[in-house]
């Protein structure tokens, strides 16, 4: 992340959009001004950027993209619980997600099948920060989560990039503590012990990339997760409403596969199997 807001203060100094007083708004343009070479040639097949830091306590993801939503559909399609919740079950280790009026509360569980009464309840505030006709922004924390850790934060923020495009940057964070850091410690050297993300810190002698790994690996590999929950949600909304939760559920997998070094989990009948029960729990 650094080098992105170093990026940003050049934009700023250089007389571009970001100065002392500049708005949320501002600032975001200016960010996707900085990043636009890397929006436009990346590995990713798509004008996407995804950043990591891992600072004292505090570990955090971020990913940049350009999306082809108008902003006006975007900003009404992601601003209530009941619409973050159609998000995030998509997600492989959401088991449950339950809407309110101003929070979504999530069963968080493993990868794969597990009783609804053995996952970890976290409960999310849910915040509409900003609500303008050139930006939004909303903010979902929780104080406690699982193992230790707490202040989990997930944002949203989006601004338009032309008539029928928006820029957005979804930022996942929260903070360790000790339990916590046994906790992963033990992961990594078991069945997180080949698992990277899509940082690139190096290369191997022939020249192949090699990428981060650890915790910083971890929190890309999430972050990632939720921002295809949250583009092929938006995709969605172009689908019949009965076909919807289907179409979710196969194109968020595909999109996943996309990436299968840092994301395949298990194949797709697995998955769809796993999350058709899932939603037909917590429908009924």
């Amino acid at each position: 992340m650094r080098r992105l807001w170093i990026a940003v203060l050049a934009v700023a100094l250089c007389g571009g959009a970001a100065g002392r007083d500049s708005s949320p708004a501002e600032v975001l343009r200016a960010q996707q001004e900085a990043l636009g070479a890397r929006l436009a040639r990346n590995d990713f097949g798509r004008p996407l950027v995804i950043e990591s830091e891992e600072r004292d306590d505090e570990i955090s993801g971020n990913v940049f993209a350009l999306v082809d939503h108008p902003f006006p559909a975007l900003s009404e399609s992601m601003k209530t619980p009941t619409q973050w919740c159609e998000v995030v079950m998509m997600v492989i280790n959401i088991k449950r997600c339950q809407p309110s009026q101003a929070a979504v509360t999530l069963n968080v569980g493993r990868k794969g099948d597990q009783p609804i009464q053995d996952t970890y309840l976290l409960t999310f505030a849910h915040q509409v920060v900003a609500d303008t006709a050139d930006y939004m922004r909303v903010r979902m924390s929780a104080p406690d989560g699982p193992f230790g850790t707490h202040d989990y934060h997930i944002v949203l923020e989006a601004v338009p990039s032309g008539a029928q495009r928006s820029f957005v940057h979804l930022r996942y964070s929260y903070a360790t503590g000790m339990a916590a850091r046994l906790a992963f410690q033990g992961y990594l050297s078991t069945l997180g012990r080949n698992k990277v993300g899509f940082s690139v810190v190096g290369h191997d002698g022939d020249g192949n990339p090699e990428y981060v790994r650890g915790t910083r690996g971890a929190i890309e590999r999430t972050t990632m997760r939720y921002y295809l929950a949250i583009s092929t949600y938006l995709d969605s909304l172009a689908t019949p409403p009965d076909q919807r939760a289907d179409a979710r559920l196969r194109n968020w997998f595909a999109a996943t596969e996309r990436y299968a070094r840092q994301l395949h989990e298990m194949d797709e009948n697995e998955y769809l199997t796993m999350k058709r029960r899932e939603l037909r729990s917590a429908a009924g």
